[in-house]
């Protein structure tokens, strides 16, 4: 019966259903097609043997990695960072997006507006490089301004001290111009005639938006919050491998998650640890955004994701 009412609805409404077949399909092909290998979590994968045909070693995989001493640090700073991102971009991205509302000029606006989105489109790997000219020791543009001044260069590569600061400015850096086209979105489709009721009333620029903008976004917000509360123990492998490198010094304080099994596959060619480890991140993730959005439904229904 749920099927021949399906397929009546698929032969109605044929033309919705072919135009998100292409979506369908990408989310198919590489998000659920792919999860077949992580049974090389549970196995000792060798390449003459395949995927399928490699034997089993149970949770080995899994002991090797909470055994190795780095599981807790590693966790600890994927979710720090992410935390701290989540906080400060959002703050930014908000902050931001009510001042380009706000401001009159529009050619003023929208040239902003494209400067603050521009770093979006700049890989890491360019990233990388213009952070290693910033911050070179010998000939960094940062260190020749504290010279030319009459202070000490500042060797950034073997202080890890300073890199939860400079991490936290670039990921700001590039990623904020993005989120703030979001809320600028959200922020113009609010109903003019309620700020115009508001000036009749008297109220001014910071009264209309925080009795005005803010809670007409907050439904913007807490959906924007909640996506990527669920990617909170995925660390962003791009920004850490691209601007950390291989810098040994620096782990401590900057080793997340995706790094650490980048390395176990690539050093010591360990697929079945590589493959626990993101299996422990996939299963970290679940378990944050069902505890987060439980939470968040509770207090109020309509804001949570499901």
């Amino acid at each position: 019966m749920i099927a021949k009412r399906l397929w009546g609805d698929i032969i109605k409404n044929r033309t919705m259903y072919i135009m998100i077949l292409p979506a369908l399909l990408f989310f198919l092909v590489f998000s659920y097609l792919p999860m077949a290998g992580l049974v090389v979590a549970f196995k000792s994968y060798t390449y003459t043997k395949g995927i399928f045909g490699s034997p089993w070693v149970g949770l080995d995989n899994f002991s090797f990695f909470f055994e190795s001493g780095k599981a807790w640090l590693v966790t600890k700073n994927t979710i720090m960072y992410n935390f701290i991102f989540l906080i400060v971009n959002n703050f930014l991205e908000i902050f931001i997006a009510i001042i380009l509302f706000e401001l009159a000029g529009k050619y003023f606006k929208k040239i902003l507006q494209s400067v603050i989105f521009l770093p979006y489109f700049i890989s890491w790997v360019v990233a990388g490089a213009i952070v290693y000219n910033l911050l070179n020791y010998e000939f960094g543009a940062v260190n020749t301004l504290l010279k030319s001044v009459g202070f000490e260069p500042l060797n950034f590569y073997n202080s890890p001290k300073l890199w939860p600061y400079i991490l936290i400015f670039f990921s700001a850096w590039k990623t904020v111009g993005y989120g703030t086209v979001i809320y600028l979105a959200s922020i113009a489709g609010i109903d003019t005639e309620m700020y115009e009721a508001a000036k009749i009333d008297g109220a001014n620029v910071f009264q209309r938006i925080i009795h005005i903008t803010i809670p007409s976004i907050v439904p913007t917000i807490m959906v924007l919050l909640l996506l990527k509360i669920s990617q909170i123990a995925r660390g962003d492998f791009g920004m850490f491998y691209q601007l950390i490198g291989t810098n040994g010094i620096l782990f401590d304080k900057t080793d997340v998650i995706d790094t650490y099994a980048f390395r176990a596959l690539l050093d010591m060619q360990e697929f079945g640890m590589s493959a626990a480890v993101g299996v422990y991140q996939s299963v970290l993730n679940f378990i944050i955004i069902i505890i987060v959005n439980t939470s968040v439904r509770k207090a109020s229904k309509e804001n949570a994701l499901f």
